[in-house]
């Protein structure tokens, strides 16, 4: 996730501190991906290191404002105009755990795929109520949208998990079917190879 081009994106709107940067942050994603205020203006100490951002004044009560530069405008269309690379995904944690787990001698996967399925459901249901209640309330506003876009984001992303779980279960119980196969091949007596008839001249 970029807070870095989050952060901009805001900033191309208007100079703000580091507190109106985050609670807008959480407003347009609904609170998705929550930032503390500390993460907030260590990010903008890069972005101001880097030129893209640069102190716009304080007001009454002491807040230092920032705003974009054109580099930081510059580097804002960049972003925008460039596809997210999926050359190096990010750690997904499940997937790391399901590796782990079918590699690890007493590990009851099933159990493991199971579990994850039941969380899984439940967050969907959680996220299609949520999607629901955000329709409900959608007074046309940019950070509705958003919001929306965000938990349809949600909704298909637990539903493909849901997906991969049921493929990874039935592809544990071939795993097994498959090693009893051989285990019983390994069981049976050997068949006596037939004997060769010798022809009569």
């Amino acid at each position: 996730m970029s807070i870095r081009h989050g952060l901009l994106a805001l900033l191309d709107q208007g100079p703000r501190y580091g507190y109106q940067l985050r609670t807008e942050f959480e407003a347009r994603t609904g609170a998705t991906w929550p930032l503390n205020v500390g993460q907030v203006y260590t990010t903008l100490g890069r972005l101001e290191r880097d030129g893209l951002v640069a102190p716009a004044g304080e007001d009454e009560e002491g807040h230092l404002f920032y705003a974009a530069t054109d580099e930081g405008r510059a580097e804002l269309r960049r972003w925008f105009d460039t596809p997210v690379p999926r050359t190096n995904p990010p750690r997904d944690e499940l997937a790391i755990k399901l590796a782990m787990a079918v590699t690890v001698p007493g590990v009851d996967v099933p159990a493991v795929v199971q579990g994850q399925r039941r969380h899984s459901m439940k967050a969907l249901q959680d996220y299609t109520r949520l999607k629901g209640q955000a329709l409900a309330a959608d007074a046309g506003r940019e950070t509705d949208l958003a919001w929306l876009l965000v938990l349809e984001q949600l909704i298909f992303q637990t539903e493909a998990e849901i997906r991969w779980l049921d493929h990874c279960e039935t592809r544990l119980v071939r795993r097994q079917e498959q090693m009893q196969e051989a285990q019983e091949q390994a069981a049976a007596p050997p068949v006596p190879a037939p004997g060769r008839r010798r022809s009569r001249l």
